[in-house]
């Protein structure tokens, strides 16, 4: 089956990859405004699906795969900061403390529709302002959700972490798995198939 990732992010990418799958790359250009009274769950949730689903109109011969990631720190949603100051102020907010980050993923295609939200608690570690500065001018905070990569310098910053490590990088692996397995598609490692209960 050929797959799809309707995003622009490197690391959704790599990850497909890394399972040993070949991604087309197609980003998805969709309002990403938060909706009045809406969860940051709820919210996650509905961009993958939006995500996968303005792909997935197009390319009616691919399984698509929506995903979008925020972190969640004392009710507060922290998107992509836009600024280098934005990103210190993210990141001096999560200093020493835990936050949550929810990694919402859709899959599209001839089976239907269907999506998941993965969390996972972070732990930072206690760093001071010069170290944020520091890791702020590296450029690696400005295109991830709340200022860090902790796939990259950022793995500096962060203490522990409880679930699902992917998810943090922005492609929940098991809920991916999970998700072919509920949308009627079997997972190889040499590609994404129909499965054979039909």
């Amino acid at each position: 089956m050929r797959l799809v990732l309707a995003s622009q992010s490197p690391r959704r990418a790599d990850v497909l990859r890394q399972l040993g799958l070949d991604p087309v790359v197609l980003p998805a250009d969709v309002d990403e405004a938060l909706r009045e009274g809406e969860s940051a769950e709820a919210y996650v949730e509905r961009l993958a699906k939006e995500k996968a689903m303005a792909i997935a109109a197009t390319e009616t011969d691919a399984l698509v795969v929506g995903g979008d990631t925020v972190v969640v720190n004392d009710g507060e949603i922290l998107s992509k900061p836009d600024s280098a100051e934005g990103a210190v102020s993210m990141l001096m907010q999560l200093s020493g403390s835990d936050h949550e980050v929810l990694s919402g993923i859709a899959l599209a295609g001839p089976r239907g529709v269907v999506s998941t939200v993965a969390r996972t608690t972070v732990r930072m570690r206690h760093y001071d302002e010069t170290t944020v500065r520091a890791y702020v001018a590296t450029g690696e905070p400005f295109d991830k959700a709340g200022a860090y990569g902790i796939q990259g310098q950022g793995a500096a910053l962060v203490a522990s972490i409880g679930g699902d490590y992917y998810a943090v990088v922005g492609f929940p692996v098991g809920a991916f798995l999970d998700l072919l397995v509920r949308g009627g598609w079997r997972f190889g490692f040499d590609g994404v198939k129909a499965a054979d209960n039909d």
